[in-house]
Formats: C-alpha cells, structure tokens, sequence
C-alpha cells in the first residue's frame, strides 16, 4: 500500500482510484461497511481513502483532551488489511482548511487525485465551514463524470455505529463492547520507557507507555494483551491512571505487567490490547496494600483472558 501526503502532482499509478472519502479514525465495523460499497460499486477499480493527518478536531480543538482510537500508522494497517491500496493522507493545515467545497472538488479530487469513483456516509460534510454536503458533492461528481455511492450509517440495536459511540463505551470502561464496534480490541501503541521502577519492587515489572495522542480510556485495571516487536503476544495486567497511592502528578499512562515474561524490552515499540476492565482507579493505604490488590488483579487477568481464549477455539 502507498501513502500520499499531497494530492498534488501526483502519478498515474496514484490516480483513477474508487476514493472513500472520511476521517476512518479507529477503521471500524462502519467504516468496512462503506469500503465494501465501495467495492462493490466499482470492483474494476483500485480502492482507495482519502483521509487527515491531523484528524480536524485535532487542528481546530487543540486545547481538548486527547481523542484518537487509531494514530496514522495503525490506521494505514487496519485499511491495508481491509484491501485499500492507496491512501491520501492530506496534511490538514490552515491552507485545506479554508478550501471551499466547490474548490475542494475541482483542486482535490478532481485535478488532484483524478477520482472515477467516491463513497461517503450520508452525513458527510466537507469543504470550508463544512459548506458542503452530500448532495452538493453527488452533483458536483456528477458534472465532472465522477460516480458518488452514498452510504447509510451501519446500525445495530443501539443505533448507528461510530466512532464517538466507541470511544462513549471506551470512557465507560466496556473495552470488550468496544471491540465489537471496531472489530478487534482497542490498542494503545507505544514505546516502553523506563520509569521509577516501582512495579519491579512489588515483584511486577511493567513496561510503561504513554498514552500520546490516543484517548484515555476510563481509568482503572484491565486484562489486557501485548503484542511486541517481534511479534509474539504476551498476557498482561495493565493499570491505566494516575497511580494515587505512588504519584500525585497529572499525567495518566499504561503500565503493563506481562505474564511469565522477564526480558528487556525498554524503547521498543509494543502494542497493548485492552480486552476487559476488571476495576476502577483507586489509593491504597500502603505499598503492601497495594502489591495484595494487584496480586489478585492479576489472577482475574489471568482467569478472564483464559476464558477469553477458550470462546475464540470454540
């Protein structure tokens, strides 16, 4: 898969795609809805997305907390996997915020990544001051010979799967109901860096990410997996939060025990799976206190996550 970050001058080989069109942050149930219309519309054409880096709530919001379910990198692999070929990943800045809807189309899509054929949801809104809809897009298409697939919101019990109802479930401390939404389980990626080394004498080392731009999940412990470099996956404890009963500092990260595992994986890049949240955030009264509480969230880890594994044989 190849990843263009700019939609000018562009080669042959980068154009005449079926384009979906959407922010695909967290590339769930709803998204591999869309890119199967797609698909389905136009089979003859290579598949592509066009998206944001950063995502526009980013640029326009920056003084809000951190939302992302996917960063860049995880995105790109989730489409890949879902048969994308190609991804305009377009720098959002000033400059394509202030591209009117009409410009957008003729400078973008058009002249830029010589769109054959687009999808969107039926709410897709773009264009400066989110001045064009899709009924706007479907004429403006149309003119310039461009087919355009609108598609409903895939819906379940609950009502339209999205990604704020997912990150709702994630604040809510349901990771598992999450997973169902996206389709896997929501992973926090990062680089394992060294910390005061207070797990290891509690007899639980952790391997200690910083949550970065993703969303902060309800804090808490949860059963967790992770994956490593090299690709093996690991059973875990994480504790997600501000850890009251150590640290008074502001800023939350994920601490991950992994299970039967002593090697040093500092600055390596992993990947940690949160599957199920076993109890909030809490101060304990001392450090023994605390060890007993995590001694026995990791025996409900384990016993979840062993469950967990006699569901997916079945």
């Amino acid at each position: 898969m190849k990843i263009w970050r700019t939609w000018q001058d562009l080669p042959s080989d980068a154009r005449n795609h079926a384009v979906a069109l959407g922010n695909f942050d967290g590339v769930h149930r709803g998204h591999v809805h869309l890119l199967h219309q797609l698909h389905a519309a136009r089979p003859d054409l290579p598949l592509a997305v066009l998206s944001f880096e950063p995502h526009p709530r980013e640029f326009f919001r920056a003084e809000d907390p951190p939302f992302r379910l996917t960063l860049s990198d995880e995105r790109a692999a989730a489409l890949a996997a879902l048969g994308v070929v190609t991804i305009y990943e377009l720098p959002f800045d000033s400059e394509l915020a202030h591209l009117t809807a009409e410009v957008f189309i003729e400078q973008v899509l058009v002249s830029g990544i010589g769109a054959r054929h687009l999808a969107c949801g039926t709410d897709f809104a773009f264009g400066h001051r989110r001045g064009g809809n899709v009924r706007f897009l479907e004429s403006a298409a149309s003119a310039h010979g461009i087919g355009l697939t609108p598609v409903p919101l895939l819906t379940d019990e609950d009502g339209p799967i999205s990604s704020t109802r997912i990150r709702r479930l994630l604040l809510d401390g349901y990771p598992d109901r999450a997973a169902e939404e996206l389709g896997r389980p929501f992973t926090i990626h990062g680089t394992v860096a060294h910390g005061d080394k207070r797990g290891r004498t509690l007899n639980f080392p952790t391997a200690n990410v910083a949550l970065g731009r993703h969303l902060e999940p309800a804090r808490g412990v949860y059963a967790a997996r992770v994956r490593l470099r090299d690709g093996t996956v690991h059973e875990a404890v994480a504790n997600l939060g501000r850890r009251p009963t150590v640290n008074s500092g502001p800023e939350s990260r994920l601490e991950a025990h992994l299970f039967d595992f002593d090697a040093d994986i500092y600055d390596q890049e992993i990947a940690v799976e949160l599957h199920h949240y076993l109890r909030e955030e809490q101060r304990f009264p001392s450090l023994d206190a605390l060890k007993a509480q995590i001694t026995r969230d990791a025996a409900q880890a384990r016993e979840w996550l062993s469950v967990l594994a006699v569901q997916k044989r079945k």
